[in-house]
């Protein structure tokens, strides 16, 4: 199958069958990019720091640096419209008849046994994110490669936010706590 058709039928199966957003939908994502060899752990790691630090949603973020990668400039058109495409039409469709759906105890049901599931693929995805970034745990068998840089990062970012939050009674903007974590970065990597 043809790179760009590959691309958009990959992402348009992600957008179709994803709840809960981009951060629920890493899991899945991490799944196809590996099984269709397009990139390392590595390289994907690198791509959802980056979608995570710059604006819009994940998902789209993911799929256009994806497709970017692996079909040039038509490869992210096409990943990027197969992971919108069927939220766009679901949501058109709910928007229609919402209101008389919500009603029903079988729509109510629906959405009550979803929100758990996606709060449990959040959180596994801010495990698999944290246990490959400072642990270097990738996969089951590989032995650990624990990453004291990233910790410390991690550690100073949580310090700065815990003392924002005590000390100014709101939470700290996450803009402010990229560049931080950009700047401590590269300065514990050596760019700096």
């Amino acid at each position: 199958m043809p790179v760009l058709l590959d691309l958009f039928l990959t992402f348009l199966k992600i957008g179709a069958v994803s709840f809960g957003g981009g951060y629920a939908m890493i899991p899945m994502l991490t799944d196809e990019v590996a099984a269709h060899g397009w990139l390392t752990e590595s390289e994907l790691m690198n791509f959802i720091a980056v979608s995570e630090s710059t604006p819009g949603p994940i998902a789209v973020n993911m799929a256009t640096f994806i497709g970017a990668s692996q079909g040039g400039i038509f490869g992210a058109l096409l990943a990027t419209l197969g992971v919108v495409l069927p939220a766009f039409i679901i949501i058109l469709i709910v928007a229609s008849v919402v209101k008389g759906l919500l009603k029903f105890a079988g729509v109510q049901g629906f959405l009550s046994g979803v929100r758990p599931v996606v709060v449990g693929l959040i959180i596994f995805t801010g495990a698999l994110l944290f246990f490959a970034v400072v642990l270097g745990y990738a996969k089951v068998g590989k032995p650990l490669a624990f990453d004291y840089k990233a910790l410390i990062v991690f550690g100073i970012v949580a310090l700065i936010y815990i003392i924002y939050k005590i000390i100014r009674k709101k939470s700290i903007s996450p803009i402010v706590l990229i560049i931080i974590s950009a700047f401590l970065g590269m300065l514990l990597y050596g760019v700096l």
